[in-house]
């Protein structure tokens, strides 16, 4: 048996406990080398947008310091993990490199390009499971096709049994001693600086394992109850958070899944609470799964009928969207959110998509890059995919018809206006009546609540009746085609 040393290779698998490759490097005694490589060779489209490199730094801090505690150091490295790892191996002597797979299309062409150079040097790449609870090829239809439609991939998902459980936390270490060449995480420049538009996300988020595992505990104690109904409504606390930690891999989807049975087993009032949020670690699946089989999909329309669809691409109209300035409460402070926190509400995300996409005519992939830069649980198969499902083109797609009304989601779902009164604060003092459209309160209110349109909030950018009928005609004509 060999006893040259292992690098692990982390990627979006940034944690100790229920990590198969780490578990299975740990169980041979080699000593193990930790590695991290800041990827500049991956398509530049697709590199880390600038809030998932605010939550990039913090976890790979958060990392180093788990490693530090049980004896171990990171080693950060910045290049092309096709030819630098196989250069630290060389160097280190080491016979294989663990990691854990990804499923990016370039991910995979970097793990067969690296394969191939440390096969060279006698070496193997062993990559393992850790960021889906199924591998996106091993689910097919009975036509041994993959699946196109979300229920009945979940139905075929659920059908093979449980994912595996989680293992426990690893005992013992044995790490390579070698004083190694290092860059310090600093010099990457993740962080916003000049200006430092997060300086106060530490209040929203605690990037890294520990902070993971206290998220989930949070959510089953506090949020889970009620889930059902309680996550289309933006301005309650009843949504998880975990899709960033889930993105980076701080957290397995095995950890929390079976979190969620044990509570569902502990607790059967919760059962459909429980099934609503399995369902949507189902649907990061699908996106998954769709990416996987057609690797296109972030850039080209899943229904090729839609790649004629005449979109505007009006710029004055982009920039009122993404700065929040629509004339449109809940679609703006959606917008402010993001911009604040590095997230929105799901139910928001689809309203500010819906807008975007059917009430300006700008086509989805502008809303998807804005997104991949401005949101911390920027994540290519999830984005692309529900993105393509709000515009009509994607895989078991919203019908392009569907048009949300955004007073009528606001009225429906922060009926109050709690939400746009955190967001749009020039609107707070508006009443309950006209806080969802306050284009249509008497002058005598607005100026009673310190509000005049066009100076202190805009009046809409477009008209839902005559936006609907837009996009209405421009899906006629697709059809048509």
């Amino acid at each position: 048996m060999s006893s040259n040393p292992i690098i692990y290779w982390f990627r979006q698998d940034l944690r100790l406990s229920d990590l198969p490759g780490l578990a299975a490097a740990a169980a041979t005694g080699r000593p193990i080398l930790p590695v991290y490589v800041l990827d500049d060779h991956s398509p530049s489209d697709w590199q880390p947008g600038a809030a998932s490199r605010w939550w990039l730094h913090h976890s790979l801090d958060s990392l180093a310091a788990q490693l530090c505690s049980h004896g171990g150091r990171l080693t950060l490295l910045r290049g092309d993990p096709a030819t630098i790892i196989p250069d630290l191996a060389r160097q280190i002597g080491a016979s294989d490199v663990f990691c854990s797979m990804q499923y990016e299309p370039w991910a995979r062409r970097v793990e067969n390009q690296l394969s191939t150079s440390l096969n060279d040097s006698d070496a193997q790449l062993t990559p393992f499971k850790g960021a889906l609870l199924w591998n996106p090829s091993s689910i097919r239809n009975l036509s041994g096709q993959p699946y196109k439609v979300f229920t009945p991939f979940w139905r075929a998902c659920r059908s093979t049994g449980d994912p595996t459980p989680p293992t426990g936390s690893i005992n013992s270490f044995r790490w390579h001693e070698a004083s190694l060449r290092s860059e310090p995480l600093a010099s990457w420049n993740l962080l916003p600086a000049k200006p430092d538009w997060a300086a106060h996300w530490h209040q929203h988020w605690q990037p890294g394992e520990h902070g993971a595992m206290l998220r989930l505990q949070q959510f089953l104690a506090e949020s889970l109850s009620g889930y059902g109904d309680g996550r289309d409504f933006p301005d309650r606390q009843s949504t998880s958070r975990l899709s960033a930690h889930l993105h980076f891999g701080e957290i397995s989807p095995n950890r929390v899944y079976h979190a969620m049975a044990e509570h569902k087993a502990i607790d059967p009032s919760a059962d459909s609470d429980t099934d609503k949020f399995l369902s949507e670690l189902g649907w990061r699946e699908f996106s998954y799964h769709l990416l996987h089989h057609f690797p296109d999909i972030p850039e080209r329309e899943f229904k090729q009928g839609f790649a004629k669809f005449p979109w505007s691409g009006n710029a004055q109209q982009y920039s009122a969207w993404k700065s929040g300035m629509t004339g449109y409460p809940i679609v703006d402070a959606g917008m402010r959110e993001l911009y604040a926190t590095g997230t929105m509400h799901n139910r928001v995300r689809m309203i500010v998509a819906s807008f975007l996409c059917k009430h300006l005519l700008i086509d989805w992939r502008a809303g998807q890059r804005w997104f991949w830069d401005t949101l911390v649980d920027a994540d290519l198969a999830s984005n692309s995919c529900s993105w393509q499902w709000v515009a009509g083109s994607g895989a078991d797609a919203s019908p392009y018809f569907r048009i949300f009304n955004p007073v009528t989601q606001a009225r429906k779902f922060d009926a109050k206006g709690a939400y746009i009164r955190r967001w749009v604060p020039e609107l707070a003092e508006l009443p309950d009546r006209y806080i969802h459209e306050p284009w249509t309160a008497p002058q005598n209110v607005l100026s009673g609540c310190g509000v005049q349109l066009d100076r202190d909030y805009p009046n809409p950018i477009v008209d839902h009746r005559s936006a609907r009928e837009g996009a209405l005609a421009a899906y006629a004509e697709v059809r048509g085609q």
